[in-house]
């Protein structure tokens, strides 16, 4: 069972997880189970956790200490076995410490965590989700769709991703559809460009730092970063193979030839480097 406690006001919210009694509450004509009890002997995924009511995640507390609850205007406990998951995209250690989240809640909860980092701190993912998506889109659309331009895989690879991997589906679904690579790159283009001036005018008073060095110079350093990143993590996943890593980035084989000789890659470096990485000195 699913429950999205972001999509209902809190007062709805209870009685969808918990159900109510017959004439518990005006239109209440029936006695209805909420999920907690549909999902006896199964597991409950409790969506966006980080947004219920401090009342409601006393209740919460109950049911997974106790195993049991009340219906809204019940006069029995309810008990049930259930297997709780849960998912937030907040981070709930800080609304731990600020009260917008009960401390014993989040200890009662927290047995295995499985933490999955944003789009921007993995894009060596991104040619898989780009692949993915490309079959996914194409087959919806009966399209036969063509490998995406490296000019359209170099902006992907020098996005920051702020809409995550939801974003990165949204503009292969406009790709697929549409086929414009230019209009997207100039959208990703643009984003770049409002995300430099935000961190120029947020940078309290040390903005000159950041204008002493122009545009293009921030870019192609975010560009050769991200690119040594990834062309050494394709790299390595087949081995130094340089024909299945160039079919793997969506790019010519003397063009992977040509950036790793522009960034300096070859394996020795690549090995310490990972080494360096291991240590934590970078």
């Amino acid at each position: 069972m699913k429950v999205n406690c972001a999509a209902l006001p809190q007062e709805l919210l209870e009685s969808e997880l918990f159900g109510y009694e017959k004439g518990a509450f005006t239109g209440a004509y029936r006695r209805k189970p909420g999920k907690f009890e549909l999902a006896n002997w199964g597991t409950i995924f409790l969506d966006e956790i980080a947004e219920i009511s401090s009342a409601l995640q006393a209740k919460l507390l109950q049911v997974l200490q106790d195993r049991e609850f009340s219906r809204l205007g019940g006069k029995k406990d309810v008990w049930v076995d259930v297997r709780v998951l849960s998912a937030t995209n907040k981070n709930i250690e800080e609304a731990v410490k600020s009260g917008r989240f009960r401390e014993d809640l989040y200890y009662r909860m927290n047995v295995v965590n499985m933490t999955i980092p944003p789009l921007r701190e993995r894009k060596e993912e991104i040619p898989i989700f780009v692949e993915y998506f490309l079959s996914k889109f194409g087959e919806k659309y009966q399209n036969k769709v063509k490998p995406l331009p490296g000019s359209l895989v170099k902006a992907f690879l020098d996005h920051h991703w702020p809409g995550n991997v939801r974003e990165l589906e949204n503009l292969i679904q406009r790709y697929v559809v549409l086929g414009n690579e230019e209009e997207i790159i100039a959208e990703i283009n643009l984003l770049k460009r409002k995300e430099i001036l935000n961190n120029d005018n947020g940078n309290n008073g040390n903005s000159s730092t950041i204008r002493q060095r122009s545009l293009k110079e921030v870019h192609r350093e975010a560009v050769r970063k991200a690119e040594t990143e990834v062309i050494c993590k394709a790299l390595e996943r087949v081995n130094w193979n340089g024909k299945k890593a160039a079919a793997m980035l969506n790019i010519s084989y003397k063009s992977l030839l040509n950036k790793m000789k522009e960034y300096g890659i070859n394996r020795w470096r690549a090995s310490e480097r990972h080494k360096i990485l291991e240590s934590g000195k970078m």
